[in-house]
């Protein structure tokens, strides 16, 4: 008996560190143009961690990355709340929020089940980090010359987050990255690059948090009580290390471009493709 109790705290115990893995690269890569989903996917092939209520497991934590959003802002959503009945401008603020999001759940929903079956493997996350490297490195270089039309998130327009909320649904595509998507895609649009990294921010919480919940809810019925600390394990970890990216981001991208993190893309995918087609590593979907 005590070689079994042992043996299953030894399991239960590799299953958390599994999870506060899966937190902490969630936490790590929500914010910063690589993709989270594909790097959680990766991860969890690489740890075997997988099943279906992983794939619930690797949505859920992202709710954690995006406490972490509504803790650094605390002020500014509570101001928005507070404003939604009389202030202009924490109106025009939570409608943007609420236009840009609407695209991704009319598509999610509507896609989500053939993206999922199709495209949640090692091989299309590979595939999508190349090609987004590639699309920040000709948007850095000066793909497009255009001085910042939009500042601050204060001053953009319903047009500017509908346009922003539709850029966001190409993250659909497991590798290609949301925060990817809507901060080079703002730029484009002639967003600054620290409002359009705002605006990402924001926008992820009732995107991540809605999917989520959404995920968790409609997997009810396979998921039980003793899966609650795993999860809880991932929410955690994946909120403080968030945290902490989020804070390092803000400082990064008043002084710097995003090239360093298209390369890292496109190095990550060919290594990816290189030990798939070699069967160094056997990644598991």
């Amino acid at each position: 008996q005590a070689f079994t109790a042992l043996k299953v705290f030894f399991v239960d115990a590799m299953l958390w560190i599994k999870a506060a893995v899966m937190g902490l690269v969630e936490g790590l890569t929500e914010f910063l143009p690589i993709s989270s989903t594909g790097h959680l996917i990766l991860t969890a092939s690489l740890l075997n961690f997988t099943g279906e209520t992983v794939k619930v497991f690797e949505i859920a934590i992202q709710t954690g990355a995006m406490l972490a959003v509504v803790w650094e802002y605390r002020q500014r959503l509570m101001r928005t709340v507070q404003g939604l009945r009389s202030d202009p401008l924490a109106q025009r603020f939570a409608l943007n929020v609420l236009v840009a999001f609407i695209p991704a759940v009319v598509l999610g929903l509507s896609f989500g089940k053939v993206i999922k079956a199709h495209l949640f493997a090692p091989v299309p996350v590979a595939l999508a980090f190349i090609v987004g490297g590639l699309i920040i490195l000709w948007v850095e270089r000066g793909g497009v010359q255009r001085p910042a039309r939009v500042d601050s998130v204060d001053r953009m327009s319903g047009l500017d987050a509908l346009k922003v909320g539709l850029l966001q649904c190409l993250a659909l595509v497991p590798g290609t990255s949301r925060s990817g998507a809507t901060i080079i895609g703002g730029m484009l649009m002639g967003m600054s690059r620290s409002c359009a990294t705002e605006f990402s921010f924001y926008l992820g919480i009732p995107t991540l948090m809605g999917a989520g919940v959404y995920s968790v809810w409609k997997a009810r019925a396979a998921l039980h009580w003793h899966d609650a600390p795993l999860f809880a394990v991932g929410l955690v970890v994946a909120f403080i290390s968030a945290l902490l990216c989020i804070r390092w981001l803000i400082r990064f991208v008043s002084t710097h471009d995003f090239r360093v993190f298209a390369w890292y893309r496109i190095a990550f995918g060919a290594i990816v493709l290189l030990t798939a087609y070699t069967g160094w590593v056997e990644w598991k979907d």
